[in-house]
């Protein structure tokens, strides 16, 4: 089991015990048995998306603050017994498997769809790249090109870009350094059509659903957006983002549907 789930695990007993509540009480406030509460504090399990929105209610927080794992948590109680708002500390990340050839096709689909657009540059195009990502793991539990993407100040960045667009360069695109609005952008034009026999459909309607929702968002606003999803909020800067936290969304950002899933 991933660090991501243990550090939740370890998180969730701590809140419980501060709030003076026995396992087998949480067992019996989330519907599940004294065994699955003791296994996730553990992290020996995984806890499901409705589970996290039980806790949220038990412990009287959102979840996207749950899950903030950076900070030491504060437990205030109000005269209702309730506990107010926490904050959490560190997680470190597993590195995801990389699908080198198939991240050369998806950027230059990105470039045929949407690259003419003045809006697209570098760094938007980082942050479609870790939509598409997280987005396609989310739903599908499986890696569409598995990048590793770094939480910097200005949003998700994948690590690996820089080296494969060089290695395209000249053969596949050509990199243009442009201004948009008076601000530097540095853009890329494709060479050639991608090839589509190295994407499955369903990839294809991923990537275009992030193109259809995001491609006319600027740098800051793509930015900003990219701020508010739980896999960004949940690591330290400078950390790599665990694909893993992705089953943790919240609206507007999770394109999973997690009504019918039962408890693990």
């Amino acid at each position: 089991m991933s660090k991501f789930y243990k550090e939740i695990g370890l998180r969730i007993k701590e809140i419980r015990e501060d709030i003076g509540i026995s396992q087998d009480r949480l067992a019996k406030l989330m519907n599940i048995q004294r065994v699955s509460v003791s296994k996730i504090e553990n992290g020996q399990r995984k806890i499901t998306a409705q589970e996290l929105a039980k806790l949220t209610k038990i412990f009287n927080t959102d979840s996207d603050v749950l899950l903030d794992l950076k900070k030491d948590v504060k437990i205030v109680m109000k005269k209702n017994k309730k506990p107010l708002k926490i904050t959490h500390k560190e997680i470190r990340i597993n590195v995801p498997l990389k699908n080198l050839d198939k991240f050369k096709e998806v950027v230059l689909y990105i470039l045929g769809k949407v690259g003419s657009k003045p809006n697209i540059g570098q760094s938007v195009i980082y942050k479609l790249l870790y939509f598409i990502d997280f987005n396609f793991y989310e739903k599908y539990e499986e890696q569409l090109i598995g990048a590793t993407y770094i939480r910097n100040h200005y949003g998700p960045t994948p690590k690996e870009f820089i080296k494969i667009v060089k290695d395209m360069q000249g053969k596949d695109i050509i990199k243009v350094e442009d201004k948009y609005f008076e601000y530097p952008q540095t853009k890329y034009l494709p060479l050639r059509k991608p090839d589509l026999t190295k994407l499955r459909a369903h990839e294809k309607e991923t990537i275009d659903n992030v193109l259809e929702k995001l491609s006319d968002m600027n740098a800051a606003e793509i930015s900003d957006y990219s701020h508010k999803d739980v896999p960004w909020i949940t690591t330290d800067e400078g950390g790599i983002i665990d694909y893993e936290s992705v089953f943790y969304r919240t609206a507007p950002y999770s394109v999973r549907s997690y009504g019918e899933e039962k408890n693990i």
